[in-house]
């Protein structure tokens, strides 16, 4: 036992470097205070329907970055519980990520992966590498295991500039901890299916920031037309998708005015292309007799 300055009692723990990980450190110190943890199997009975659920992201690389969105709804069951809420977050200088599933764990999480980049990163006097970040977090989903079982699952998405290979890279979870990368995009939440099929039409590789952000906007749009709990562009109430760039100059959000711009030139083509732009058809060669 150790004191402070007040002369109040403090745990060994707290003074010793010991490990690298906050999120080991806070296992061992306090594991009360992580993430899905006091929830019993009668205390979760019949809750996890009324908790509020993030919906949709969606990930697409970039020539020279990655950018990220997500719509702002959250629901309870069949209703809109918040209007407004962010899942999209700034992890590290380098690195961002999004949230799908049971809010209130979900933002727990959030912070405490902040956390962890933060704490290795003065432990070690460096920052983890991109794949160590995502290991990480594939750690932390694992540690939630035994809520997401009485469903209060959470799935992120996690995505960064690569600075040793100079590329945005994208990884997804399972409720598990399974870490997979994906290629070009990917999306997550109730939305994710008819979001991904929008970026299959407009994607393509090397394309610019603006063109990633406006391909994006575009999917959410899809997905929030055919999934009830993904909210599209609310022009009344100025509230658009929270969209983020990691680049080589680091994490950027883009402002709300940015956003709204890019959420108006989705909506004013649409009242023209109500489905949505799509790509030209290559027509393939035909045989010849």
């Amino acid at each position: 036992m150790g004191s402070d300055s007040n002369a109040r009692l403090l745990p060994a723990a707290y003074l010793s470097a010991g490990t690298s990980s906050f999120t080991e450190f806070l296992a061992s110190a306090a594991p009360q205070l992580l993430p899905g943890t006091g929830m019993g199997a009668q205390s979760a009975s019949g809750l996890a329907a009324s908790v509020p659920h993030g919906t949709t992201i969606v990930a697409a690389a970039y020539a020279g970055g990655v950018v990220m969105a997500g719509d702002r709804r959250a629901t309870s069951g069949h209703m809109i519980s918040q209007r407004d809420i962010e899942k999209v977050f700034r992890s590290d200088e380098f690195s961002c990520i999004g949230i799908a599933g049971a809010a209130g764990i979900g933002l727990d999480l959030v912070k405490l992966f902040q956390v962890e980049l933060e704490h290795y990163e003065k432990i070690e006097g460096r920052a983890l590498s991109l794949e160590g970040k995502a290991n990480r977090l594939g750690n932390m989903v694992r540690g939630n295991l035994s809520a997401a079982m009485q469903g209060f699952v959470v799935i992120p998405i996690f995505a960064g500039y690569d600075t040793d290979e100079g590329v945005g890279r994208i990884f997804s979870y399972d409720a598990v901890g399974g870490r997979y990368e994906e290629q070009r995009f990917h999306s997550i939440g109730s939305g994710s299916v008819f979001a991904r099929g929008s970026l299959k039409k407009l994607y393509t590789d090397g394309m610019s920031s603006s063109d990633a952000v406006l391909a994006c906007m575009q999917a959410l749009y899809d997905a929030a037309d055919d999934d009830s709990a993904t909210g599209g562009p609310d022009m009344t109430r100025r509230i658009y998708p929270v969209v983020a760039t990691v680049s080589a100059d680091g994490y950027q959000r883009l402002t709300d005015e940015l956003a709204g711009s890019y959420a108006q030139s989705v909506i004013a083509g649409r009242m023209t292309e109500p489905d949505g732009p799509t790509s030209g058809l290559r027509q393939a060669a035909l045989p010849t007799e």
